[in-house]
C-alpha cells in the first residue's frame, strides 16, 4: 500500500481536503501533549475551494469559520482533535510542521514550496492522532529553487515586495489597494505565477480573487 492509499489519507481527500505532510511527534515538535501522529490537510487546486463555495458565500463567508466546521466534523469522524492555523497567537507552527512532515521546503517568497503543487497550497489545519499510524514518511525531494536559476517568483512582482530574503508586506499592500494590483487582486500574486512547479494547481481566477481579497482585508484591519 502508498502513503496516498492509506484509509485515513483517502477519508480527508473525499472530504474535500488535500493532505500534505504527517509525521510523528517528538516534544521539540510542539505539538499539543497526547498527539502520537500529526496529519497536516489543506488546500492544493481547486478541490477545497470548490466545497467551500458550494456550502458558503464566498462573498460574506469566512473561511476560517467553514474550515473550524468542516475540519471539526472530519476529525471527530476520525476520533482525532484539530488545531488552525488561525486558532492561537503566537500561531501554531505550521511551517516548522511542514518541514517534519516532508511537505517541501522555504521559497525564496518566504512561502512553503511543495514537491507536487509549488506554491499552490495552504495549511487549513493539523489533525491530531492519540495513535501512531504506518504511513510512509513523505520526501520533500531536492529543493526546487536551487536549480532554478531565473529564479522569475523574484523579478514578477509589480511592487518588488520580495527579494528573497524579506517580504515587504506593506508595499504588497499598498500596490494591491491601488488600480494597479488589479492583475494580482483578479488572478492571484503574480510572483506565484511565475514559479514554474505545480503550475497544474493554480488556483482559478475565482478562488484566487477569494484569497486576495481576505488577504488585503486582512492586512487593512491589522
Amino acid at each position: 500500500m502508498t502513503a496516498m492509499e492509506h484509509p485515513v489519507l483517502i477519508t480527508i481527500r473525499r472530504n474535500g481536503f488535500t493532505p500534505l505532510g504527517w509525521f510523528a511527534p517528538v516534544p521539540d515538535d510542539k505539538v499539543p501533549e497526547g498527539a502520537r501522529f500529526v496529519i497536516l490537510i489543506g488546500n492544493a487546486g481547486p478541490d477545497m475551494f470548490r466545497r467551500f463555495a458550494g456550502e458558503r458565500d464566498p462573498a460574506c463567508d469566512s473561511m476560517d469559520a467553514w474550515t473550524r466546521d468542516t475540519v471539526g466534523h472530519l476529525a471527530r469522524a476520525l476520533d482525532a482533535d484539530a488545531v488552525y492555523p488561525f486558532d492561537m497567537n503566537p500561531p501554531w507552527p505550521f511551517l516548522t510542521w511542514a518541514r517534519r512532515g516532508g511537505a517541501g521546503h522555504v521559497s525564496p517568497l518566504g512561502l512553503n514550496i511543495h514537491p507536487a503543487y509549488g506554491l499552490w497550497h495552504a495549511y487549513r489545519a493539523a489533525l491530531l492522532f492519540p495513535v501512531a499510524f504506518d504511513i510512509p514518511v513523505q520526501r520533500p525531494g531536492p529543493h526546487p529553487c536551487e536549480s532554478c536559476a531565473n529564479r522569475p517568483c523574484l523579478g514578477a512582482c509589480p511592487a518588488g515586495a520580495f527579494d528573497g530574503a524579506s517580504y515587504d508586506v506593506p508595499a504588497c499592500v499598498a500596490h494591491l489597494a491601488t488600480p494597479a494590483g488589479h492583475a494580482c487582486m483578479a488572478g492571484g500574486c503574480l510572483a506565484r505565477h511565475a514559479c514554474p512547479v505545480g503550475q497544474g494547481s493554480a488556483y482559478a481566477p475565482a478562488q484566487a480573487e477569494f484569497h486576495m481579497r481576505a488577504f488585503l482585508r486582512a492586512r487593512q484591519e491589522h
